[in-house]
């Protein structure tokens, strides 16, 4: 039997996103684990946030994939405040459900598995805002050394998810 680990993934990904993406299914198949997530794998009746809190409680993990979703190099942050700042580099936006869905997660005292894409940033992707440490999503095709150091880190956090399973 695998145990649920609610997955918080983008649902379009570009080549090399859904690489790894399959990557980490993978390897979490091989820890034991069945990835679960709304619009993929189980599909929501009416309203979307219900059906992913109702999912989350059913799981003993969660896996929050910050996959850039949309990029801007101009901007301004703070409009209007005496702290605006003019934006002149890339900005990278992961998905607006996996901060959702990473704070339920959170809420719910799940073990946590963050990944995120270089350049990806805020709420949940920030270092520092959890005791979570935050992995980097490989830059380029995955080597056999990326590969092993994701399986190292599935392996490691799907103790904890085996822990909370048995505990519950």
């Amino acid at each position: 039997m695998l145990i649920p680990v609610f997955g918080s993934c983008p649902t379009h990904l570009n080549k090399h996103q859904d690489e790894v993406h399959r990557h980490i299914l993978s390897e979490l198949s091989h820890a034991g684990l069945e990835w679960r997530t709304i619009g993929q794998t189980d599909y929501p009746d009416k309203f979307p946030l219900r059906e992913v809190h109702i999912l989350a409680k059913h799981c003993s993990g969660g896996v929050i994939l910050g996959f850039s979703q949309f990029e801007t190099k101009t901007g301004v942050w703070k409009r209007g405040t005496p702290y605006i700042q003019r934006q002149n580099k890339i900005l990278k936006f992961p998905t607006a459900w996996n901060q959702l869905e990473g704070g339920l997660l959170f809420a719910l005292g799940l073990p946590l598995l963050v990944f995120r894409e270089d350049g990806v940033l805020g709420g949940i992707f920030d270092n520092g805002v959890t005791d979570l440490f935050i992995h980097q999503i490989p830059k380029s095709k995955l080597t056999k050394e990326n590969r092993t150091q994701v399986r190292e880190v599935i392996r490691k956090w799907a103790h904890k998810v085996h822990t909370h399973y048995y505990k519950e």
